[in-house]
């Protein structure tokens, strides 16, 4: 039980409930320290969900995409959020350094392919990609953001038109091998596979020279203008690689793996449009700055998209002039939609912006996600965050009251997700909605 504004005889008795709420307990903390409260004092446990809470959906600058394990490719148009088109940019690297291609060879296809792991959106829509090598140097160390682009030269290495297949396995001469996207890079020109196969040997002696030698590909999706979908990739060790196939004076059918590895800078670049293609509502909204609007509907959308901002104006007034001991606070959004064809994200991430626009973690966050919550709750349709302790910290003028921000990207750790979700907002409108409205619910206990 965390305790706020309490006098100091009161002090010493309850310090022996803090210690039930370490980290390690497993019991409902909504239940725990109970028995050790007198029977009077349980029956007068107070439960509240009117504290004011001022929210409203905003775009997202952008987010940060360098060194995740995975790559999205392509375009999708979503009925509320409108049209997203991702694309991949990325170094490779030689699978053993100073390779050998033998006596006079010769190539036979060179071909980039990119290990599915999922997708989003409608899967049967032709989607294209137009690969290019890159003329600018990526760095391993620097940052890349979701709106960042990179110089390529202008020879068009593959324009490919294909319709995805995450979930089929591929058939490689006569190994069948797991879902992948194959592009070939050497049906329009065979610049780049000479270009490795003859390389001079001291831009092959080692990967810091092979990558200022061939600096790496640029992977651009063409916008689609029905339905889509974004699909992801495997970019961890060498899942996803560029294989040259050739041949020479002593064999006839060779090959050399050029894969994407652990040291390989890379990043996504996200274009959503200008969300020209949003519903009316969400472009009254985030595009015109109607904030009055996140009273009706909330929006969060992945992949530097769009987040929300809530804030409680008047916590600090919460039960102001009595000493109250708070059992739980839980901050719950709730899914607008019912039809889940577009799956929401599994997980969204709350956190505070101090006056300076640093994104900081909740105190409450420490705690692990089993406590502090996030999940999505597919029966409820709901998430919930537990703020217990940035709530206390808020009431004893230890915390600062910062906005809040709900997003569905993580910006500590690079993990990207496509999704996204719609929430009831602060005051639905209607008496059957009311229950469905963000809210924060506080279980306390008056101590005088």
């Amino acid at each position: 039980m965390k305790f706020f504004r309490c006098s100091v005889p009161l002090l010493s008795v309850f310090l022996i409930l803090v210690s039930t709420f370490l980290p390690s307990c497993k019991k409902d903390p909504y239940t725990i320290g109970l028995t050790l409260l007198p029977s009077s004092d349980t029956l007068n446990i107070r439960h509240s969900d009117s504290v004011s809470v001022f929210a409203y959906s905003a775009l997202q600058d952008s987010v940060r995409t360098d060194k995740a394990t995975t790559g999205i490719v392509g375009s999708f148009i979503d009925p509320v959020f409108g049209k997203t088109t991702a694309s991949l940019i990325t170094q490779v690297m030689l699978s053993s350094e100073g390779p050998y291609f033998g006596t006079n060879p010769g190539l036979d296809s060179l071909v980039l392919m990119l290990k599915y792991t999922g997708s989003y959106g409608d899967v049967s829509t032709i989607q294209n990609v137009k690969v290019y090598e890159l003329s600018e140097d990526l760095n391993y160390d620097s940052i890349y953001y979701s709106n960042k682009t990179v110089a390529h030269y202008n020879t068009l290495l593959a324009n490919l038109s294909f319709k995805p297949r995450p979930t089929d396995s591929v058939k490689v001469d006569t190994t069948k091998e797991a879902p992948q996207l194959r592009i070939n890079l050497s049906n329009l020109t065979h610049y780049l596979g000479n270009k490795i196969l003859y390389a001079p040997t001291a831009m092959l002696a080692a990967n810091i020279d092979f990558i200022g030698f061939i600096k790496g590909l640029s992977i651009e999706s063409s916008p689609v203008y029905d339905n889509g979908a974004l699909l992801t990739f495997d970019l961890s060790d060498g899942a996803s690689m560029l294989i040259v196939y050739y041949h020479n004076q002593e064999n006839d059918s060779i090959h050399y793996d050029i894969p994407i590895l652990s040291g390989c800078a890379h990043f996504n670049h996200f274009d959503h449009n200008k969300y020209r293609d949003a519903s009316p509502d969400f472009r009254r909204q985030l595009v015109n700055h109607d904030t009055t609007l996140g009273t009706s509907k909330l929006y969060l959308q992945g992949l530097g998209g769009v987040w929300t901002k809530i804030k409680l104006p008047h916590i600090k007034d919460f039960e102001k002039g009595h000493h109250i001991a708070i059992n739980s606070a839980i901050l719950q959004v709730k899914n607008y939609e019912t039809d889940t064809t577009l799956a929401p994200p599994e997980d969204l991430i709350l956190v505070q912006r101090d006056t300076a626009g640093i994104l900081h973690s909740l105190v409450d966050a420490a705690e692990g996600t089993s406590y502090y919550g996030g999940t999505y709750n597919k029966t409820s349709r709901t998430y919930q965050f537990r703020i217990t302790r940035h709530i206390q910290q808020i009431l004893l003028g230890t915390g600062e009251n910062n906005d809040l921000y709900l997003m569905v990207n993580n910006p500590y750790y690079n993990v990207l997700t496509s999704s996204r979700v719609i929430l009831t907002g602060t005051k639905p409108g209607t008496p059957s909605a009311e229950s469905d409205r963000i809210q924060v619910k506080i279980s306390y206990v008056r101590l005088d």
